[in-house]
C-alpha cells in the first residue's frame, strides 16, 4: 500500500506511535484532508511540529476517539515530516509556535469552527465533541476546584460510603438557568468551608441516573441534597442563597419548612367575581359585559397580573358608568369551564359580551390596558397558530399512534412540551429548523408531543417526562437515551448528523469486507 492510499484511511496500529488506537485519522496529503471535511462533520485535528511532540497527546486523543465513535473524528497532521509541512503551510498552522509543539483545531460542517482551548482531559474533549457549541464543563471552571464532581453512579456511592463529613450533593442539568445562577455562590462555599464540609455536584439529566433522581426525589433542577455520614437527611431548598447562607445553614441544618398553604383567591376580598362550574352561566347572563380570567394557583404569570386585575376590577367597581365587570375561573377546580372554553395555558382572558363568548385576549396586563379595552372592546389581531397548525417538517404524535409512527424511522428526536412552557417556546423554532434540514431523509424524524393535551398525559409519564421540554431519541420505536444537548438548532442538526454519519461509516465497513 502507498502512502497516498493509506493517508485518509484509518492508518494500520504498525505505523502509529505505541499505544495510539487505530481511531486516530493520519492525514498528510491535502486532497485527503478536504475529503476528510466533506464527508465528516465533527472532526479534532492534532497539528504536531513532529511525531515525538504529538506522542503524549496521541495516547489521550485515543482514548477520546474511541469514547466518540460515530459522534466524532480525531485526525493527526504531523507537520514535521516533508508531505504534511505543505498541508500545514496550506492551512496556516504552525505548531512549533506553540509551547508544547502542539496546536488542536476543531472542523465543523466542513469548514473550521473554533481552536480547541478547553482543559487537554479526556472529560472535557470528549464533552466539547459531543456538543461543540456547548458550555464548558462545571469542573472546568478554575474557581469551582474545591467541588468534588461526580461522573457516576459508582462514583456517587463511593463518596457516600467513604465520606466522613457532611456532604452537601447538587443534582443538575448542564442547560439549567437556576443551577447556573446559584453554581457561583456555591463553589465560593466549598471553599470557605473547605476541610469542615465538602460540597459536590452531579450532572444527573441522563437517562442513566433514573435511579438516583427516583431515590433522591429530584423534580427538578438542582436538587440539593443534605448527607450525614453517607445518610441522606432531607433537602436544601434555598436556591437564591449567597456562600455566607449555605455556610450558616451547614452550621446547623434543618429540613425544609413547610410552607403555609396560600389562601385561595376566591378567599381574599377584592372586587373581582370568582365564577364556578355551578354559578358560571347564571353571572354571564345578568352581566353585559364580563372579562374572565381563567387561572390556576400554581401559576406564575398569573400571580403576576393579579394585582393589576384586582385594582382593575376596583375601579370598573366604583365607576358610575362602568363598561362591564371582572371575573375569574379557578380553571384547576373547574374543569367542565375549563374544558369547554379550551384553556390550555395560563392565564387566558376571555370577553362575553350579552351572554355569549367574543374575543380571547392575549395582551391585556396591565390595570390601564384592561379599563381602555373595555371601554372600546375591539377584535384583538388574530392568534398565531399552534405549533402543529404550521407546515412544517415536524411530526406532531398523539397517544394512540406514538409507537407506530417511531416504529418506522431509524432514528427520531421527540419533544416533549407545553405550549405554555418558556423554554419550549424557546426551542421550538430551533428544533424546528433542525427538521427541514433533514426533510428528504425518510428514516430520520423530528416529532413532538404536547404533554399539556390529556390524551396525551398516560404517554408523557410512560416516557418519563417529568419536566419541560424532555428530548428523548428513539431507534426504531425504541428509547435508547435522553438528548441533553445543546438546545439550538446546531444542537439538534449535530445530534442527527452524528448518527447519519454512524450509519455511512457501517456501511462503508460491510462494503469493504464484501
Amino acid at each position: 500500500m502507498s502512502e497516498s492510499e493509506c493517508s485518509i484511511a484509518v492508518l494500520p496500529v504498525c505505523l502509529l506511535p505505541a499505544k495510539v488506537s487505530p481511531l486516530v485519522e493520519k492525514i498528510s496529503d491535502h486532497k485527503d484532508f478536504k475529503k476528510l471535511l466533506r464527508t465528516r462533520n465533527n472532526i479534532l485535528v492534532l497539528y504536531s511540529k513532529s511525531a515525538a511532540a504529538a506522542e503524549s497527546p496521541l495516547r489521550l486523543l485515543s482514548d477520546v476517539a474511541q469514547a466518540v465513535k460515530g459522534r466524532g473524528t480525531i485526525s493527526w497532521i504531523d507537520c514535521g515530516d516533508a508531505e504534511s509541512r505543505k498541508l500545514c503551510k496550506k492551512m496556516k498552522v504552525d505548531p512549533s509556535s506553540k509551547e508544547k509543539g502542539v496546536e488542536l483545531l476543531h472542523y465543523k460542517d466542513g469548514a473550521f469552527h473554533t481552536e480547541y482551548n478547553r482543559a487537554v482531559t479526556l472529560k472535557s474533549m470528549v464533552a466539547f465533541l459531543k456538543d461543540p457549541e456547548g458550555a464548558p464543563l462545571w469542573e472546568e471552571d478554575p474557581e469551582a476546584k474545591d467541588i468534588v464532581h461526580v461522573d457516576s453512579e459508582k462514583e456517587f456511592r463511593r463518596l457516600l460510603k467513604k465520606e466522613d463529613k457532611p456532604l452537601l450533593m447538587m443534582f443538575y442539568a448542564p442547560w439549567c438557568g437556576v443551577c447556573k445562577r446559584m453554581m457561583p455562590a456555591y463553589q465560593q462555599a466549598a471553599t470557605d468551608l473547605k476541610g469542615k464540609y465538602v460540597l459536590a455536584g452531579m450532572n444527573v439529566y441522563s437517562a442513566e441516573f433514573e435511579r438516583i433522581k427516583e431515590e433522591y426525589g429530584v423534580r427538578g433542577y438542582p436538587t440539593i441534597c443534605y448527607f450525614e455520614k453517607g445518610k441522606f437527611l432531607f433537602h436544601y431548598e434555598n436556591y437564591g442563597a449567597t456562600a455566607k447562607d449555605i455556610a450558616e445553614w451547614l452550621k446547623s441544618p434543618v429540613p425544609p419548612q413547610p410552607q403555609a398553604p396560600e389562601t385561595p383567591w376566591a378567599d381574599e376580598e377584592s372586587a373581582v367575581y370568582h365564577l364556578t362550574d355551578e354559578d358560571f352561566d347564571k353571572f354571564i347572563k345578568e352581566h353585559s359585559s364580563v372579562l374572565v380570567m381563567f387561572h390556576a394557583p400554581w401559576c406564575g404569570h398569573c400571580k403576576k397580573m393579579k394585582p393589576e386585575y384586582e385594582k382593575a376590577a376596583e375601579s370598573l367597581h366604583v365607576a358610575n358608568d362602568s363598561p362591564g365587570v371582572l371575573a375569574a375561573v379557578d380553571a384547576t377546580a373547574n374543569k367542565a369551564l375549563a374544558e369547554r372554553f379550551h384553556i390550555s395555558g395560563f392565564p387566558t382572558l376571555k370577553y362575553f359580551k350579552d351572554g355569549e363568548e367574543k374575543y380571547t385576549l392575549p395582551h391585556l396586563r396591565t390595570k390601564k390596558k384592561i379599563i381602555d379595552w373595555l371601554q372600546n372592546p375591539q377584535a384583538p389581531p388574530p392568534p398565531e397558530p399552534a405549533w402543529e397548525e404550521k407546515q412544517t417538517s415536524i411530526i406532531h404524535l398523539v397517544g394512540e399512534d406514538f409507537k407506530e409512527s417511531l416504529k418506522k424511522k431509524k432514528h427520531a428526536l421527540v419533544m416533549f412540551y407545553a405550549p405554555w412552557c418558556p423554554h419550549c417556546k424557546n426551542s421550538i423554532p430551533h428544533f424546528t429548523t433542525a427538521a427541514e434540514l433533514f426533510k428528504e431523509d425518510r428514516k430520520i424524524a423530528y416529532a413532538a408531543v404536547d404533554c399539556a393535551k390529556e390524551q396525551n398525559h398516560d404517554l408523557c409519564k410512560q416516557e418519563g417526562v417529568d419536566g419541560y421540554p424532555t428530548f428523548n431519541y428513539y431507534n426504531y420505536g425504541k428509547f435508547v437515551e435522553k438528548y441533553n444537548g445543546e438546545r439550538g438548532e446546531a444542537g439538534f442538526a449535530t445530534f442527527m448528523r452524528t448518527l447519519r454519519e454512524r450509519d455511512h461509516e457501517r456501511v462503508g465497513k460491510k462494503k469493504d469486507e464484501l
